[in-house]
């Protein structure tokens, strides 16, 4: 049994108490299954004296087959001690969704660095607290009337839009290039290497003053810094804002559609829950880390060598008919001084 699967955190509930609840529940149907059929050894057993017709003075030893209590589970113990439970993408005890674990050889695809993550953000105007949640110390009131959706949208666009700068600074792509382009098309733009939480999509889906809610993409965060940025839409529309609430809705190719629930934390539950998604676990193997979807990587190489090629191409064009142009200025240049030889002298 080895591979990835996903489960939904319930908020409240820490990723640790998660993973030790599967790692039991794994454990336990382990271990409740029959137990392998024990080994035979060869017993050599006396002979009562009325079986045996010869003399007292000869002893008779009959062999036969007994089970050896060697590995017996009542000497043995259970069969399986410890299952190892790898995590991804941690989520804090405040938030809730999909959580990315792995078993087996899973553990060493877990860690891999899936880069886009999609979270809904649940918000509400009028006060600030210590830790930018509903639940932490209120520091500030304020009002919010003066708050509309488009106020709010307009905000949104421009922190979308610095961020936007961000993702192309930290792309590594020329500008002035047809590479970025190219890949700002086809939307394989992402950040090399390490980089701040960018977001690369923000907008809102529900207004409905004090509460609001807003759907975010993002590569590298926190849930701290999602908190924080609920605060931030606050103070740009003149105002405070707390979050109540971080849910995260994908995790790579993983959805929240395909996450089990609690009562789905079974060992029956999770082989099927592996099996389902075993074609991707061997992609992300194989590939070695997840981009967005996965054949990104390949994509974007892809896409890259194509425009060298286009490039080349154009350069080699460009190349040849500035040979002919000189060529044909090198003929210009000469043709009037052959004319002019050939011309014959006024009398």
């Amino acid at each position: 049994m080895d591979g990835l699967f996903a489960v939904y955190k319930p908020q409240g509930v820490h990723w640790k108490h998660v993973r030790d609840s599967i790692e039991s529940n794994l454990l336990k149907a382990l271990n409740s299954c029959p137990p392998p059929a024990p080994q035979l050894a060869v017993q050599f057993q006396l002979l009562s004296s009325g079986e045996n017709s010869s003399s007292s003075k000869d002893l008779a030893l009959s062999p036969t087959m007994v089970p050896t209590l060697a590995d017996h589970p009542l000497v043995t113990g259970p069969q399986f001690h410890k299952v190892h439970v790898g995590v991804g993408h941690r989520l804090d005890a405040f938030s809730s969704g999909v959580l990315v674990l792995g078993v087996g050889k899973g553990n060493g695809v877990v860690k891999v660095c899936y880069i886009l993550y999609d979270y809904t953000l649940e918000g509400e105007f009028g006060k600030a607290t210590d830790n930018f949640t509903d639940t932490g110390r209120v520091i500030e009131k304020t009002t919010y009337n003066h708050v509309t959706q488009d106020k709010l949208e307009r905000v949104l666009a421009m922190i979308q839009g610095a961020n936007q700068k961000a993702l192309i600074t930290y792309s590594q792509v020329d500008l002035r290039t047809q590479e970025a382009y190219e890949l700002a098309v086809r939307g394989l733009l992402y950040p090399l290497g390490k980089s701040p939480p960018i977001l690369m999509g923000l907008r809102c889906i529900h207004f409905n003053p004090p509460h609001f809610s807003l759907e975010v993409q993002c590569v590298n965060e926190t849930q701290k810094y999602l908190r924080k940025l609920i605060h931030e839409v606050g103070l740009e529309l003149r105002t405070c804002a707390v979050c109540s609430g971080v849910r995260r809705t994908r995790d790579g190719p993983f959805k929240v559609e395909n996450a089990l629930t609690r009562q789905y934390w079974t060992a029956d539950s999770i082989i099927q829950a592996i099996a389902h998604f075993h074609k991707t676990t061997r992609r992300i193997r194989k590939s070695g880390m997840y981009r967005q979807t996965a054949g990104q990587m390949n994509s974007r190489a892809e896409v890259q060598e194509q425009i060298r090629s286009q490039t080349g191409q154009s350069e080699q064009i460009n190349r040849d008919e500035f040979s002919s142009s000189a060529s044909d200025t090198v003929v210009d240049r000469e043709t009037p001084v052959t004319m002019s030889e050939g011309r014959t002298k006024p009398c």
